[in-house]
């Protein structure tokens, strides 16, 4: 058996719920195991409390493979996990957090892809071109999670974004990495980024 992940998924979720980016039950982890499978947070569970049986462990078909809690469920967005893991077979990690800032920054404007600001933090993302031009993808909100899932799915068979996050319209990012480790940075980078953004906003606004 692989090594077990789950610790570094129960610290990044203390971590991310101190931060007040994964409050209560909200959002959800996930890292791949050698063999393709992937652990992922169970279904309400608190993300500051969690422990090595609050986690499920499914395949790439979505099949339930591993169960330490009989009557526990996959999060209900293990269908972007599933979306991601598909479309991108070198992600070992995906992680969803629910900040305010995100929310906000998805509001900022009505179209597909939010551009993102050319700061030096852009780097931590994989973009070190002069003067970056690059957005992130928006997808819309919907009850249906698997909905959510299926445009994702469409849309990255198209093109391949241009950073590994997206966005969910009023609903949180997800991003994708290499690693735990990798995306835990993903993370902090893309808050970041959304705080500088949303504070700019409010500058322009003071301005006016």
């Amino acid at each position: 058996m692989s090594v077990d992940l789950r610790a570094d998924l129960i610290a990044a979720a203390k971590h991310f719920y101190d931060r007040g980016w994964m409050v209560g039950t909200a959002g959800n982890l996930s890292a791949r195991l050698d063999d393709g499978s992937f652990w992922i947070t169970a279904s309400g569970r608190p993300k500051g409390q969690l422990t090595d049986q609050d986690f499920i462990r499914m395949n790439l078909d979505g099949d339930i493979v591993e169960q330490p809690v009989s009557e526990s469920r996959p999060s209900a967005e293990n269908s972007i996990h599933l979306a991601v893991y598909n479309s991108f077979p070198e992600a070992q990690a995906c992680y969803h957090v629910h900040s305010i800032e995100a929310k906000l920054v998805s509001r900022l404007t009505a179209g597909n892809a939010v551009p993102l600001p050319g700061i030096e933090m852009l780097k931590g993302l994989g973009v070190w071109e002069e003067n970056p031009q690059v957005s992130m993808p928006i997808f819309a909100n919907y009850l249906s999670v698997p909905k959510i899932a299926d445009e994702i799915s469409q849309a990255f068979a198209v093109s391949r974004p241009a950073v590994p996050a997206l966005l969910i319209r009023d609903h949180g990012v997800t991003v994708w990495a290499n690693s735990p480790e990798a995306a835990y940075n993903y993370i902090e980078i893309v808050e970041y980024i959304f705080r500088y953004m949303v504070t700019a906003s409010q500058v322009i606004l003071f301005e006016i």
